[in-house]
């Protein structure tokens, strides 16, 4: 791993906004900070975009859709693969720029640029093979064309955790479905949305198929693009109230929606499980990004019987985990993103210890210049601990104990979130009937790492609507157009 000079990493990577092919300053000249995690300090500004830049970019998105979805397949086949080779060539400074922004240890930045990269390689595989069927109604006298069209103009609002994987996830099938782009990232870690815009550009996609618009006032600028009747989809990751939100507002116009939102894993261990496996999976699971992950472990089932094991191995293996700058060597936890979401993990962990939580390790806001969150562990967690209820999104583990299989599907199904779970067991016939009543959309089973771009990521109940990744990821940028021909 070479980490490139801080000062020549922000030279590289434009500021401005991107509209119409071109890198604009914002058309009031209003700008925002980005900030370290790690330091508080200030990195860079960039350009904050207002409802009028807003609205110019999705202009530019609906004057090239005609020309986009009119270019042959094997041409935008070829734009994504060149994405992904210039992508991997800068990878160097996508990890480190990840990595200053966002808090993320430097090795796991490399893992997001290796997995968000392979997004844009599977789908370039799947742009050439977008067909139609073409067979005989039961009765015989008509028989039935189905093909497949670009859904038109879409928005895209990207959260702070996954800063490259997220935009390459809805980015990469949009581009091979035929679908201009408008994308939103978040005001916390632009920087990599802007790299990765500029990578867009070097490998020649053209002119208003994909448009940037980073802001600091999120829904004065989304709120017009989405009223306007341009625009054919939204896809949003992120927050399950923001996205109520914004299914409120794609309502008036019946806007296509891919929403991934909230998610609250259980991770489920029963009595035949090998401990060697399932500790280290948590460890990985739980800690991954600093717990900053949707699809991360958040509630820590234990079979009663190995427990009190399972605990004191657990918290042992967070004790032992590195805190620090991400950018540094050997470092295992790097800094929450922001002190807002820091007051927002500090005080659902309060919450927890009054409803009767214990504190194993961890629990308390370390004493130095940064958002930096200890590994925690919280035993003794009761039914009714918010810890069990509401989405943590750090790095802090609550552990329940429970008697039967019926007893944990109930206790897992009782959010209302449904995203991931987490499964640990020898017995197959178990795995089969939790695979049949778990209400979430992924389960990894003996094993803590579910993400690939080949796989259908998504969640049921109030974790989100539609499927990114997989064969189904390109479907959703897509419209079924059905003509009937008499015989």
């Amino acid at each position: 791993m070479t980490v490139p000079n801080l000062d020549d990493l922000l030279e590289a990577i434009p500021t401005q906004l991107f509209i119409n092919g071109q890198w604009c300053d914002a058309s009031d000249g209003a700008t925002l900070d980005v900030i370290n995690p790690a330091t508080e300090k200030v990195l860079t500004q960039v350009a904050s975009a207002s409802a009028d830049d807003g609205l110019a970019a999705l202009e530019a998105a609906s004057k090239a859709q005609a020309e986009w979805a009119k270019t042959p397949a094997r041409q935008r086949a070829q734009l994504l693969m060149d994405a992904f080779d210039r992508v991997n060539e800068r990878k160097d400074e996508f990890a480190a720029i990840m990595t200053y922004e966002m808090g993320k240890p430097l090795d796991q930045a490399y893992g997001e640029v290796t997995y968000g990269a392979e997004f844009l390689r599977w789908f370039s595989e799947g742009t050439a093979r977008i067909a139609g069927e073409y067979y005989p109604t039961p009765e015989g006298n008509v028989q039935v064309l189905t093909t497949k069209r670009p859904v038109g103009p879409c928005l895209f609002i990207t959260p702070w955790n996954f800063p490259l994987a997220m935009a390459t996830r809805k980015i990469a099938p949009a581009l091979a479905a035929g679908c201009t782009v408008v994308l939103k990232p978040s005001a916390d870690t632009p920087l990599t949305s802007h790299l990765f815009v500029e990578v867009l550009r070097e490998v020649g996609v053209p002119a208003g198929v994909v448009n940037l618009v980073t802001t600091a006032t999120s829904q004065a600028v989304t709120g017009p693009i989405i009223a306007d009747s341009r625009l054919r989809k939204i896809s949003f990751t992120g927050s399950t109230q923001v996205g109520r939100a914004l299914l409120r507002e794609a309502a008036e116009n019946v806007l296509r929606t891919s929403m991934e939102l909230g998610g609250l894993a259980p991770f489920i261990v029963f009595e035949d499980a090998d401990l060697d496996v399932a500790v280290p999976a948590a460890l990985a699971t739980k800690m991954r990004n600093m717990g900053e992950a949707c699809n991360a472990a958040s509630r820590f089932y234990v079979h009663e019987s190995l427990a009190e094991e399972f605990t004191q191995r657990f918290a042992e293996g967070m004790s032992q985990m590195l805190v620090g700058d991400g950018i540094e060597d050997g470092v295992e936890v790097g800094p929450i993103v922001s002190a807002r979401q820091l007051h927002s993990v500090e005080e659902l962990v309060q919450r927890s210890i009054e409803a009767g939580g214990k504190i194993e390790v961890g629990g308390k806001r370390l004493d130095r210049p940064g958002y930096f969150f200890p590994p925690t562990v919280i035993s003794g967690v009761g039914p009714d601990n918010p810890l069990l209820h509401e989405e943590v999104f750090g790095p802090v583990a609550p552990v329940c104990s429970f008697e039967t299989e019926e007893q944990v599907v109930e206790l897992a199904n009782a959010s209302e979130f449904g995203l991931a779970g987490y499964v640990y067991t020898r017995d197959l016939q178990r795995i089969i009937r939790l695979g049949e009543t778990l209400e979430v959309g992924m389960i990894g089973v003996n094993s803590g790492t579910i993400s690939n771009a080949s796989a259908p990521f998504g969640g049921v109940k109030a974790s989100g609507l539609g499927r990114e990744g997989g064969m189904e990821g390109i479907d959703e940028f897509l419209e079924t157009i059905y003509i009937g021909i008499p015989r």
